[in-house]
């Protein structure tokens, strides 16, 4: 069996493709490589692995690549709130109208499995977080990336076609190693500030968040492709563990102790409209689904990545979904 991955040589991606690959799995991969060609080079390299460079918006990329595929892994979108912002028609582009092309061809294809990546900043702002949301909750998208990704989940939840088997996949904010490294996610950010210059300046330290491990993440689109499909059709499943649910200051303390003392300068941000914590009752209950990795595995993950030069030149665009200031 044959799955494409779109954004197959992203952070989470080129994790996905070697997963997949270990699990049996056929991988094509639809990408062009916006953010570099590191990872490309570890997923060529793989038996089991086919790479087409090209954008998801194109029709006949898109068609060609549909050839022979069982599965949709659609990962390929511009990719949190600060990237969306920065270019906000690219991001409608590539989030809606691309997306919704791909269903329309993956149904022309006969596409039997179409697992769509969405976020659980769907959430909004919670009126009160000692409940963690469940794939229930009121949804309250407040940034472009997280109306693009309601969008999308509404549109394909919506479609009748049952000889397609459709899941929607609400992530955590993913940290970890990737080969396709990011520097811009919470945790790998604080590890790095922390750790290299000893310095980190925190913007609204109280609000809510849950975390995964980007191998978590991919284990969990493994399972759902792997999965009977009267368990994941038509259903939503948020991704992670309840218990890893964090506010910025407790993960401040838990890097803390793995590098040591650091300068942190806390910033009052109470306009921040995100705050909240989510439950993963469901995919464990319903999957089997658990974590392997912890907030502090990954960040002494990132930290010996760091630490023994795997890392460097922390300045590297490719390691950003927006570019730093100089």
């Amino acid at each position: 069996m044959t799955v494409l991955v779109t954004g197959g040589a992203g952070y989470l991606g080129s994790v996905l493709c070697a997963e997949l690959v270990q699990r049996g799995w056929t991988v094509r991969v639809l990408d062009n490589l916006s953010y570099g060609r590191s990872a490309r080079e570890s997923l060529v390299t793989r038996s089991g692995i086919e790479f087409v460079e090209g954008d998801v918006r194109d029709a006949a990329t898109v068609s060609d690549a549909l050839k022979d595929i069982a599965a949709v892994v659609h990962l390929a979108a511009i990719v949190g709130d600060p990237a969306c912002s920065h270019a906000p028609e690219l991001a409608r582009s590539v989030n809606l109208d691309a997306s919704r092309q791909l269903i329309r061809l993956a149904a022309e294809h006969s596409v039997k499995r179409f697992v769509f990546a969405s976020t659980c900043s769907n959430y909004g702002r919670m009126r009160e977080t000692s409940h963690p949301a469940t794939e229930d909750h009121e949804l309250h998208p407040l940034s472009l990336y997280a109306e693009t990704k309601v969008a999308i989940e509404q549109e394909l939840l919506n479609i009748s076609d049952v000889k397609c088997v459709s899941t929607v996949l609400r992530f955590a904010t993913l940290y970890g190693l990737s080969p396709r490294m990011r520097f811009d996610l919470t945790v790998n950010e604080f590890v790095l500030r922390m750790l290299v210059d000893a310095a980190l300046v925190v913007y609204g330290e109280q609000f809510w968040r849950p975390y995964v491990h980007v191998r978590d993440a991919a284990t969990a689109i493994a399972m759902v492709l792997d999965a009977a499909p009267e368990v994941v059709a038509g259903q939503v499943f948020n991704v992670g563990d309840t218990a890893e649910n964090y506010r910025k200051s407790d993960l401040i303390e838990i890097i803390r102790r793995r590098t040591g003392p650091a300068d942190i300068r806390f910033v009052p941000k109470q306009e921040d409209p995100r705050d909240y914590r989510v439950s993963f009752e469901r995919i464990r209950s319903r999957l089997g689904y658990s974590i392997a990795q912890r907030v502090p595995d990954g960040v002494d993950e990132v930290a010996s990545a760091i630490e023994s030069h795997v890392l460097s030149d922390f300045g590297n665009s490719s390691y950003y979904n927006v570019a730093q200031q100089s």
